[in-house]
């Protein structure tokens, strides 16, 4: 089978049960993402870094695509998470890349008033693979060297 677009386990996962994320209908956009280990949001606090929840993960697809990483409905009125970016976007060349394979994660702030535990297993998120367009006189030739974070500042 051609590869085209999908998910992997991400160099130094390979032994924890990780599991590929699966739409849970037919009609879903969104693949559902599970936290690869416990960790704890905590409360949120002027000054505060988000919190990354490690997936475990990577994902394929073609050069005229990109994955958004995006937050459950229920994220935010129920647990009180939200993504630190919004929608997280993840270009095709991020995918294997010498820093970290292209493990992508979930950046989540609290703004509950007390602490919240992710558990190892629990959907945390969805990716939902787009297409995208250039403009006529795009000329880009750069190349990813790092991985998150890496094409800041024009990089």
């Amino acid at each position: 089978m051609e590869k085209i677009r999908g998910f992997e386990i991400a160099k130094g996962f390979e032994d924890k049960g990780i599991n590929l994320p699966v739409r849970k209908t037919k009609n879903s956009a969104g693949y559902d993402v599970e936290a690869a280990e416990d960790v704890i949001i905590p409360s949120f606090k002027l000054g505060q870094k988000p919190v990354l929840v490690k997936t475990g993960l990577k994902a394929y697809c073609p050069s005229d695509e990109f994955y958004m990483l995006c937050n459950r409905s229920s994220g935010p009125g129920k647990r009180g998470l939200v993504l630190a970016n919004s929608v997280g976007i993840i270009d095709a060349d991020y995918y294997g890349n010498e820093d970290n394979d292209g493990h992508f994660m979930y950046a989540f702030y609290n703004f509950f008033d007390h602490d919240v535990e992710i558990k190892k297993g629990e959907v945390i998120g969805q990716v939902i693979f787009m297409k995208y367009l250039t403009v006529d006189n795009d000329n880009a030739q750069g190349e990813r060297k790092g991985g998150f974070g890496s094409t800041e500042g024009g990089k």
